[in-house]
């Protein structure tokens, strides 16, 4: 994660730290103001269980947090909460008397709702109220027993746990922003130099192999398909970093890079984000269907490459203007071994749980219909924890 969320999350757990010992010094108060007490030297001892226990989470959630430590953190509570029958006496709890931890159960529910989201906030939430239910209604859970406070607990770690998790979710967004906005303007200083550099002497030697002709003509169409290639790289976007470590990348820039003078690459103006792994084997399968255009049609045939996603599936087709493929002719090139489309086509998206169609009408070119699942989940919109 980037600085600022690193920062934005602090923010919560200093948060929770001022709430636990604004809380301690509440229930030092109850403590010290209440003289009906049946062991107030038990109560101070358990006062300084808190005090200990509060110093120590405060420093230990500021460095390392675990489901351990969370975990280890709701029993101490518990533990000290349970310990008010003692304190109070044995008829405080049923009367209604708030325990001697008083509002500082709350410490654990905040954590775990920062930590793991509103589910997690709102089970440690049941878990702390029952036990403060079993004090005010003792053994007998006594439904007529106040229960605001366990009302207003579990509301506390569910609504603090989703608006965590959407700050998370916002800052991821805001990050990704700022490094496409730097992305963009690297490319646009690199496109200035290339412009005035590379691309300006592809453009001189295609026009003037052109005009020479000969092996010089040849010479010129391939620096004019180069040119073209290279325009289309440095306008095509930024590859998408992942969040879960293998990476997205716009499916759609990764094609452009086919873009020559004979092959046009359609592709929308928005990201089609795909995990990398996946989109080398799309780009290899369409890079193998333009071979195959320019191995049966010529160097010189025109290509289209057109990509699209109706958020299920993403669709990539290849289609050419070519003489077609006579009937049976796929299935006597598998015979033969030339395993072109049938391996390098076919495996590869069916390895991506996708399907290819061809259609292919003698005289009237052929076509080339990848079909393959879109991701679950668009980056920048998972959750890093399941609230």
């Amino acid at each position: 994660m980037g600085p600022g969320h690193v920062e934005i999350e602090g923010s919560f757990w200093r948060a929770i730290a001022v709430y636990r010992f604004a809380s301690l010094g509440y229930a030092a108060l109850l403590l010290a103001g209440a003289g009906g007490y049946l062991r107030p030297i038990a109560g101070w001892l358990v006062l300084g269980v808190m005090t200990l226990w509060t110093v120590a989470t405060t420093i230990a959630y500021a460095t390392a947090r675990s489901r351990t430590l969370l975990a280890l953190d709701v029993l101490v509570t518990l533990g000290c909460m349970l310990a008010s029958p003692y304190v109070q006496g044995p008829e405080a709890g049923p009367a209604g008397v708030m325990p001697i931890t008083a509002t500082w159960i709350g410490g654990p529910v905040l954590a775990w709702a920062v930590y793991g989201g509103r589910r997690a906030g709102a089970v440690a939430a049941v878990v702390l109220s029952i036990g403060d239910l079993w004090l005010r209604g003792l053994d007998r859970f006594d439904l007529s027993a106040p229960v605001n406070g366990a009302v207003l607990l579990i509301l506390a770690g569910t609504v603090l746990g989703h608006v965590a998790r959407l700050t998370e979710q916002a800052q991821k967004r805001l990050q990704r922003a700022v490094e496409m906005e730097a992305a963009g303007r690297e490319r646009e200083r690199l496109a200035r130099g290339i412009h005035d550099s590379v691309l300006q002497v592809l453009a001189l030697v295609q026009r003037r192999g052109l005009e020479i002709g000969g092996e010089a003509a040849e010479l010129g169409r391939l620096a004019g398909e180069q040119e073209a290639a290279l325009r289309e790289m440095i306008r095509s976007g930024p590859v998408m970093a992942g969040r879960d470590g293998t990476g997205f990348v716009d499916l759609g820039a990764e094609l452009r890079r086919y873009t020559t003078g004979t092959v046009t690459v359609s592709a929308p103006a928005t990201p089609l984000p795909l995990p990398a792994d996946q989109a080398r084997e799309v780009v290899a399968a369409v890079g193998a269907a333009l071979d195959n255009v320019r191995r049966h049609c010529g160097p010189e045939a025109r290509a289209w490459v057109l990509a699209e996603n109706d958020g299920a599936s993403m669709t990539l087709t290849v289609r050419d203007e070519g003489p077609g493929i006579p009937g049976g002719r796929l299935a006597e090139a598998e015979a033969e071994g030339r395993l072109g489309i049938a391996q390098s086509i076919r495996g590869r998206i069916a390895a991506l749980g996708g399907t290819v169609g061809l259609t292919s009408v003698p005289g009237q070119g052929t076509e080339v219909e990848m079909v393959i699942p879109a991701p679950a989940r668009p980056p920048g919109e998972g959750k890093a924890r399941t609230p």
